[in-house]
This record gives C-alpha cells, sequence and structure tokens, in this order.
C-alpha cells in the first residue's frame, strides 16, 4: 500500500494525481484547484489538456506504471471512463479514430487495476449507465451552476458523506417532442433541439481553457473534482483513510 497522504504531505511530497482518460482536463482542473499537481492520460490528442499528459491508452498506461513502480508518484487516481456500450447521449474518448464508434465496458477492467495501486481512487460515470458503486452522487445546482449533470462516483480505498441533493430550481432548456421549453439550465449534450451555444455551455459548466463542443459535452464541472479533492485531502490531514 502506498503511503497515506498525510504521512507523504509530512515528508514534503507532492500530493500528485493521476488523471485518467482525461479528455479536455474538466475533472483534473478541479483536483488542481484543490491542492493537486495533475497529470493525464487520454488515448486522443488534447492540446487543450491545461496539464503534463501521457498520449496513450489508459489502461496500457496505468498498468505500465503499476509495474515499473512509477505509480508511487500519485496519491490519488481519478478514473472516467467512457461510457461506451451503455451511453447513447455521448461518445467516449478511449479512441483513436475520433468519436463514435462500437464500444465496450471499461469500467470492470479500470477498476482491477485501479485496486492493484493501493492507492486511494475515484470512478465516475452519468446516471444509469455502466456499473459503479453509486458512493457521491453530485448535481450542478449542488455548486449553483447553469447545468443539471448528474454524475456518480465510485469510491475507492476511502469514503465521504452523501451531501444533500438541492431541488433543482427548473427545467433544462430545449425542445421536447416536439414543444420548447425554457429553464436556468442548459442541455450540456448533442448539438440540435435548442442546445446551447458554446459560450453558454462554458459559462454553465464553468470550463473556459477549451471551445470544442465534444470536449464540453464530455466533460464534468470543474466544480465536482474540486469538491471531491477537497474533501479527500481534509481526510488524509485528519489521517481518515475510510
Amino acid at each position: 500500500m502506498t503511503q497515506p497522504t498525510s504521512i507523504r504531505r509530512e515528508r514534503g511530497l507532492p500530493r500528485r494525481a493521476l488523471d485518467l482518460y482525461s479528455c479536455a482536463g474538466a475533472a483534473g482542473t478541479g483536483y488542481e484547484r484543490a491542492g493537486f499537481e495533475v497529470d493525464g492520460c487520454d488515448i486522443a490528442d488534447r492540446p487543450n489538456y491545461p496539464f503534463p499528459y501521457h498520449r496513450g491508452d489508459a489502461l496500457e498506461y496505468l498498468a505500465h506504471l503499476i509495474t515499473t513502480g512509477e505509480i508511487r508518484r500519485y496519491v490519488f487516481v481519478h478514473a472516467s471512463p467512457p461510457c461506451q456500450d451503455k451511453c447513447t447521449l455521448t461518445v467516449g474518448t478511449n479512441r483513436s479514430q475520433g468519436w463514435g464508434g462500437t464500444h465496450v465496458d471499461l469500467v470492470a477492467p479500470t477498476r482491477a487495476l485501479l485496486e492493484r495501486t493501493g492507492l486511494p481512487y475515484v470512478i465516475e460515470q452519468p446516471n444509469g449507465r455502466a456499473e459503479i458503486r453509486k458512493d457521491l452522487s453530485l448535481c450542478g445546482e449542488m455548486f449553483g451552476l447553469g447545468v443539471i449533470r448528474h454524475r456518480n462516483f465510485e469510491l475507492g480505498g476511502w469514503t465521504f458523506e452523501q451531501p444533500a441533493h438541492l431541488p433543482h430550481r427548473g427545467r433544462v432548456r430545449g425542445w421536447r417532442h416536439g414543444q420548447y421549453y425554457d429553464g436556468p439550465y442548459v442541455a450540456a449534450y448533442g448539438n440540435g433541439g435548442g442546445k446551447p451555444s458554446i459560450a453558454e455551455l462554458q459559462a454553465a459548466m464553468g470550463i473556459t481553457w477549451t471551445d470544442v463542443r465534444e470536449e464540453l459535452i464530455e466533460a464534468i464541472p470543474p466544480a465536482y473534482t474540486e469538491f471531491i479533492g477537497r474533501a479527500f485531502l481534509a481526510r488524509a490531514a485528519l489521517g481518515v483513510a475510510a
């Protein structure tokens, strides 16, 4: 087992997090704001990713880090495996040939490797998609954002209390079954049906460093992982692992 974060901080070692299936860096940005140094990994070229990253298959890279012992550079791992065959709204990032195509479930093999690291980790997925433990569920309304964007998180090697899920203030703006609805939230997926502009997506999600629609609709708001990162570091500072 890698040294607990609290011990590593006392010895002056960096609080470095690994961001797997990193896309354009929304999750990584949240962890950076929480106080981590972040490295990413994504199979696609990500010129907008704001931190150092390895271009390659996330599973192969994680296996390499474990085999070589380089995983010991990290105290925490975040993974957002593409929704793949269980998601119809968006397409995964773990393909070398652009967006779309036929997918396989990557959650189980990702979890198996994360368990081998001995590090605390997070696996993120949308509602109703791949099978993960729903240890933590977050929504944009919890952070005053312009998206609902429900996301579930499996916490490996640590725990945290579920915050209250605040009532939504209204509908998601856009067309539904031939009728247009107004509301305080934008739809952060797809292109048609009254979908938001790039600028509206950026403002609603709290993402400013990419203007690529596919990267924006794949992202989770950085506020989510900033919350998770701060919660983890607070528990680590108290010596609480689980």
